[in-house]
């Protein structure tokens, strides 16, 4: 048994002394660059940058659809594609983007309806799918929904009087 051991022992020995050529002697330098350039281009990300990221629309109406503009900028170092736009609930569309890529110091816009749904203080987020370094990016928009003056009011039962 000892013998087999002391045996394996000088195997594994002269396995591991046998590879003495230097791993440093197999970098390509031409490979060293590319990967050096390509880690600094993976790094650079687009960066949207919206002229606003709140719209308040104020005081509305019940069922008064209104809308509004957001315009972007990308302002990274890589091209800016937005790959999805949704908003935090049906009664809030967003529409009108570019689904092409944008380029460093393009500007682009979307358009976002509200249908004056709700009661009294809204707020809706607007949620932007994009290839920027978050991933995700968000707007915002708000209004006073007042009741719809034509409403009919449901009656009220009767309260039967004590006498």
């Amino acid at each position: 048994m000892k013998k087999v051991i002391l045996g394996l022992s000088a195997m594994c020995l002269i396995a591991f002394t046998s590879c003495k050529e230097d791993a440093t002697k197999k970098i390509d330098d031409n490979n060293v660059a590319e990967a050096a350039e390509r880690d600094a281009a993976s790094s650079k990300f687009p960066v949207l940058t919206f002229d606003k990221t709140e719209h308040d629309f104020g005081e509305i109406e019940a069922k008064t659809n209104v809308e509004t503009v957001f315009s972007y900028t990308n302002t990274g170092e890589a091209p800016l594609v937005i790959t999805d736009i949704k908003s935090s609930c049906g009664c809030t569309v967003p529409q009108d983007w570019s689904k092409e890529p944008l380029a460093p110091g393009d500007k682009g816009q979307f358009t976002v309806k509200f249908n004056g749904s709700g009661k009294n203080k809204v707020s809706k987020t607007v949620t932007i799918t994009a290839n920027t370094e978050s991933g995700k990016e968000t707007v915002k928009i708000t209004a006073f929904v007042k009741p719809d003056p034509n409403a009919v009011e449901p009656a009220k039962p009767a309260v039967p009087q004590v006498k």
